[in-house]
């Protein structure tokens, strides 16, 4: 098995549970890695590839809900729930934060595949997307701080004119940092820049609308 093949992440402190799902998905292809316990699954960190956290709802050191809310905002594979014990209120909090299932014991070899490979597909989505985003910040790196100066202004629609003048610079000067800027960055053109700068989330100070208005 390559490292790129999917891995599920199970946590669950049942070990008749843990067993039964790892030969289970073993038999589908799938790797698996399985921890009985919140902590255990903390400690071991996440594996470079394709994965879905296959969490239960009672753990015996924190509650699977409680985690996912902790687990918020950081590098983590989708979750899937599953819990012996039920009810709505969890199944919706779970969605609400987004669980990409939640799946209620004993449930069906289908379901339990169909949430999976789902969960693989928005993970593999997810990486591309930080993938993209570390090549991007890594070309802006390469950028002078001048040249950080001229990007905003290239995305926001002024005339080399305008922007040069913002900057204090010629015209000529500045048309030579722009194609710098539009190497550097790998922008085969100015909407992709654009689309390069709304990634990087660089604010735009200036705009033609904001000219003609003054």
């Amino acid at each position: 098995m390559t490292p790129e093949m999917p891995i599920v992440l199970i946590v669950d402190d049942d070990p008749s549970v843990r067993e039964a799902l790892s030969e289970l998905l073993e038999s589908h292809g799938v790797r698996v890695a399985a921890y009985a316990s919140a902590g255990d699954y903390a400690r071991a960190g996440r594996p470079d590839a394709p994965a879905c956290l296959l969490l239960d709802i009672e753990l015996p050191d924190i509650n699977g809900l409680d985690l996912q809310t902790q687990l918020a905002g950081t590098n983590h594979p989708p979750i899937v729930f599953i819990t012996g014990h039920g009810d709505i209120p969890s199944s919706v909090r779970a969605i609400k934060h987004g669980a990409v299932d939640f799946l209620t014991k004993p449930f069906s070899e289908e379901a339990l595949m169909a949430a999976l490979d789902a969960a693989f597909v928005q993970d593999r989505r997810l990486r591309a997307e930080r993938a993209e985003l570390e090549r991007l910040e890594a070309r802006y790196a390469t950028l002078t701080p001048r040249e950080r100066e001229v990007l905003p202004l290239i995305v926001s629609g002024l005339l080399n004119k305008q922007a040069a003048a913002a900057l204090e610079l010629s015209e000529v000067t500045f048309q030579l940092h722009r194609r710098n800027v539009l190497r550097k960055m790998g922008a085969a053109s100015l909407p992709d820049l654009v689309r390069i700068a709304e990634r990087l989330s660089i604010p735009v100070t200036h705009s033609r609308r904001g000219e003609r208005e003054a």
